[in-house]
């Protein structure tokens, strides 16, 4: 079923969010890991996304407990207006989100224990209480900031707004991700170029966040290429700007005519339009592909 496309304006503080772009190299080169979620859901229902949700309050009580420094971290987000405890709770809500919803764990566990305590995860206890009294030391080391999206106060898809920063990260050896048929129904690894391809022939449905993600990677062979990329450079703010023009919704990304931010910051198109129940933009499926 496709997304809903949003005509009404939102007006709300964006929700603190946290996703992890899981990554592996697979026999065609780099892969990403998707989650259906469950269509009821009242966030992208049905659409393919990345592991993430929002921030929990019970996220900064683990925040001296990874194995890097609130500075650090701070510092990774190239985010100065933040201050480093508020910047240590996403990098703990990131890890949460990938381990409740993917069962992947990145902490100093074994391949094992982490399958085990997701197990033990979903039959009802909270990841603090399950985690607690442990020696868990949460590896943020292993994530690197990738982006930051913030839904516009008109949103396109969900009547929710939210402060999401994107991660991107290996998945740790020995650990297999999965979904855990609650919240998602359905789960694949896939090339970007293949999750486009399957978006563009209305196999999957995908939010614009997800499009111009996948569009991004699409531009890269390997996990080491986007990590690479990831250390080289601060992640970039998307606010995406919705106008209609000619009847047609329209989201306009930085580098576009339309948007108030003149530099691009993405590879890609720098707008997608609403048609035949989708978002495209105007140059095909190419333009998302990079040929």
């Amino acid at each position: 079923m496709p997304l809903e496309l949003v005509t009404e304006r939102i007006v709300m503080t964006p929700l603190p969010s946290a996703t992890v772009v899981l990554l592996r190299d697979g026999p065609a080169g780099l892969e990403v890991f998707l989650l259906r979620r469950h269509g009821q859901s009242d966030v992208l229902g049905g659409a393919y996304v990345f592991p993430g949700g929002k921030v929990d309050a019970e996220d900064a009580e683990w925040a001296q407990q990874t194995d890097l420094a609130p500075e650090r971290m701070h510092a990774l987000l190239g985010e100065p207006e933040m201050q480093p405890p508020a910047a240590a709770t996403l990098f703990v809500a990131a890890i949460r989100e990938v381990f409740e919803e993917a069962g992947v764990l990145f902490a100093n566990i074994t391949p094992q224990a982490a399958r085990d305590a997701w197990d033990t995860l979903r039959s009802g206890p909270r990841f603090g209480e399950l985690l607690a009294g442990r020696g868990i030391v949460l590896a943020a080391s292993q994530l690197q900031p990738w982006s930051r999206w913030i839904t516009p106060e008109r949103p396109s898809v969900g009547r929710k707004r939210f402060d999401t920063r994107f991660f991107v990260a290996a998945v740790p050896p020995g650990q297999e991700a999965a979904h855990d048929t609650i919240e998602a129904t359905e789960s694949v690894w896939l090339p970007p170029r293949t999750a486009l391809q399957q978006y563009w022939d209305g196999a999957i449905d995908l939010a614009p966040p997800q499009i111009m993600s996948l569009a991004h990677l699409a531009r890269h062979a390997s996990v080491a290429s986007v990590l690479q990329q990831a250390r080289d450079r601060t992640p970039p703010c998307i606010r995406p700007m919705p106008l209609d023009i000619e009847g047609v919704r329209t989201l306009c990304y930085p580098g576009d005519p339309g948007h108030s931010d003149r530099l691009q910051v993405l590879p890609g198109p720098t707008r997608l339009h609403y048609r035949n129940k989708r978002f495209e933009p105007d140059a095909g499926l190419a333009i998302l592909l990079g040929d």
